[in-house]
């Protein structure tokens, strides 16, 4: 990774949720995992690419998630979302950062991934990087996928789609994102302006983001899932019983 491409990508960070599926008082992203906050290994994890990353946080909330990370000498930028309309709604929040405007390519993260590894970081940053790509995300085959990875006869992605979007209230086996894109941000932004089909999710009704998948395809965009994922990687705190083996 050059300096220059560094300078390029910018961290953001999704962290406004308020815990409550995971019946904490408290958001997710601050939980600790062997006295580690996740919201603390993220950005450790992330920290060769961007040093002062941008964290997307509900107001209610923004003092402790700060406390946090300058109790472990972590400078973040801290962007409130001041109602939860979803994580189109959350990225959207991005351009009232002090970095919006020079960012070219924007890597994006849940805020409540414990366990990324550097190494699918590193392999998915370069592929898309020396592919020119639009748009990339590491996926891996999952016995209880949240999301559906959808691709065409040819093999290239043209959907990412939550299960419950689908009508399906428990996770299926198929192929999957983890929670970990990246982007250019200017066509990403433009479409998440748009008034497009499945812009508002119907389980949810907020502002998602994984629809705008289809629309890049539909327009021609590149994008490429790679399928470089490891069990690591997928385990996401959704519930206590999804992170109680590592605790």
């Amino acid at each position: 990774m050059t300096s220059k491409s560094q300078s390029l990508i910018k961290v953001v960070i999704a962290a406004a949720g308020q815990g409550t599926r995971s019946g904490l008082p408290y958001p997710k992203t601050l939980f600790k995992i062997k006295n580690y906050p996740i919201i603390v290994r993220i950005c450790e994890a992330l920290s060769e690419y961007d040093r002062n990353p941008s964290v997307i946080v509900s107001p209610d909330w923004k003092d402790e998630i700060q406390n946090t990370l300058s109790e472990y000498e972590i400078d973040a930028e801290l962007i409130n979302q001041l109602k939860p309309l979803g994580m189109g709604d959350a990225l959207l929040q991005y351009e009232n950062s002090e970095f919006y405007k020079d960012a070219e390519h924007i890597l994006l993260i849940w805020g409540d991934i414990p366990f990324i590894q550097k190494e699918t970081i590193e392999k998915m940053v370069k592929s898309h990087l020396t592919g020119n790509n639009t748009f990339t995300f590491p996926t891996r085959e999952s016995n209880s996928a949240y999301t559906f990875v959808s691709r065409d006869d040819s093999g290239g992605v043209q959907d990412l789609v939550e299960t419950r979007e689908l009508g399906i209230q428990k996770p299926q086996p198929g192929e999957r994102d983890i929670g970990l894109f990246i982007f250019k941000k200017h066509p990403i932004f433009h479409i998440l302006k748009e008034d497009l089909p499945n812009r508002i999710g119907k389980y949810t009704n907020e502002h998602s983001f994984l629809y705008l998948v289809s629309h890049l395809y539909q327009r021609g965009f590149k994008i490429e899932g790679l399928k470089i994922a490891t069990e690591l990687d997928l385990v996401s705190f959704n519930s206590i019983d999804d992170i109680s083996s590592y605790l």
